[in-house]
């Protein structure tokens, strides 16, 4: 064992005998542990938040869209997309093992007509295949509507915000007005009300069978506006789109198809969204600079405690012979059991935190401002590990510059310190 080793191991930093070390660098623990906490609880919380939003989003709105390029089809205020000539292709290629689901949905401007109130909202048509696990999480009343062919085509669910302002319940009717040419009139049954915490969709959108809406355009059952595509991993949805691009556009050209077909994904759909939950990352960024700049300062000042206490015992090693480059590594040495002390307290701190709110969401948000009713968390253990090895390389640098006072002292001026 290096005898630097050996002396740091022997000298406590906190204690009541005479080889004590700074008692008051409790302190420096303190401030150390703080630091940590506060950057695991950043990167924990803007990394939940983004999942879960995004994830939201995902779920909101299809992965991905394929829409006709044309500007208008039959009068009608919508291009329209025929399954027929779309779904088969998709679901027959070698994309299709990477798909979860793809099902035709058409959206119209409607008025939700009460007695008494009225409000204007989306329409959205779905048919048999639209997966509606998400909105099942989010039913805070009844059920999600039967869209199958032989279903009731008046079924619909609204929104918590939607029934609140209209004062709607379950089984209630609603008269749905579609305004084109002429007025189109529809009685909707609400057969559930759900709850997204996504404040623009709750307030404009009700889901019902898409049936509906090709009634009331004239459409053939097999007409829609786009095709809803969802992926199985949502991390590759761009390159998902692309393949489809290519595919439909090959098979364009192949038939002479004078019909364009265009694919968009979510992220460019939404790219509004997805931009702001990017400007979080700066902020973690901010966050960890900050606190690791505390630490420094608090490791710079712990070291220079510990040097001022053992003055005398530094000109004792340097009379005996050591060096000054030993001498400066006993007190490194000795240093970096506050870092490995601090590391254990605050992981134990930050990650327990971050485990209690994971599970039981104590901590509350507006979710009318932030999309989502409580803190989320998300623990990345691969962020952990790195933010920790960071501390200590960071750490081990920002003692190289102060242990060099070491080299400053003399051991006829230490021996007399008092």
């Amino acid at each position: 064992m290096r005898f630097e080793l050996f002396i740091a191991r022997r000298l406590k930093l906190k204690g009541s005998d005479e080889r004590s070390v700074a008692p008051n660098l409790t302190i420096a623990v303190i401030g150390i542990v703080l630091a940590i906490v506060v950057m695991i609880l950043s990167i924990t919380i803007v990394c939940g938040f983004k999942r879960e939003i995004s994830n939201k989003i995902f779920n909101i709105d299809s992965h991905i869209k394929v829409t006709n390029s044309a500007v208008l089809v039959n009068g009608d205020n919508y291009s329209t997309v025929d399954a027929n000539d779309v779904m088969p292709l998709i679901n027959s290629s070698s994309i299709a093992d990477r798909l979860s689901s793809v099902s035709l949905i058409a959206e119209k401007p409607a008025i939700l007509k009460t007695d008494s109130d009225f409000k204007g909202i989306v329409y959205r048509g779905v048919d048999s295949c639209f997966r509606w696990d998400f909105f099942e999480k989010c039913l805070t009343a009844g059920r999600v509507p039967n869209v199958c062919d032989t279903a009731n085509v008046a079924e619909v669910i609204v929104s918590q915000k939607v029934a609140s302002q209209l004062r709607l319940n379950v089984n209630d009717k609603v008269l749905t007005y579609f305004i084109d040419d002429r007025v189109r009139v529809r009685r909707s049954l609400i057969v559930g009300i759900f709850s997204s915490d996504f404040d623009e969709f709750d307030n404009s959108f009700i889901l019902g069978n898409i049936a509906t809406l090709q009634s009331i355009n004239g459409w053939q059952p097999n007409v829609g506006t786009y095709i809803g595509i969802n992926t199985n991993y949502i991390d590759d949805v761009q390159d998902e789109a692309y393949d489809i691009y290519r595919l439909l556009s090959r098979d364009a050209i192949e038939k002479e198809s004078p019909i364009l077909y265009s694919v968009s994904d979510t992220t460019r759909n939404n790219g509004a969204y997805f931009s702001w939950l990017d400007l979080l990352d700066m902020n973690v960024i901010i966050i960890i600079i900050l606190m690791t700049v505390v630490s420094a300062f608090t490791l710079i000042a712990g070291l220079l405690m510990i040097v001022l206490e053992r003055i005398n015992m530094i000109g004792i090693l340097k009379t005996l012979g050591a060096t000054n480059g030993s001498t400066r590594r006993i007190f490194i040495y000795l240093t970096q059991k506050l870092i490995f002390k601090s590391l254990i307290y605050g992981n134990l701190l930050g990650i327990g935190f971050a485990l209690l709110q994971q599970h039981f969401h104590f901590l509350k948000l507006d979710a009318e401002s932030y999309y989502i009713p409580y803190v989320p968390i998300e623990i990345n253990w691969l962020y952990i590990v790195i933010l920790n090895l960071g501390v200590v390389i960071v750490s081990y640098i920002t003692l190289l510059a102060p242990s060099m006072i070491i080299s400053s002292i003399t051991p006829s001026k230490s021996v007399r310190f008092e």
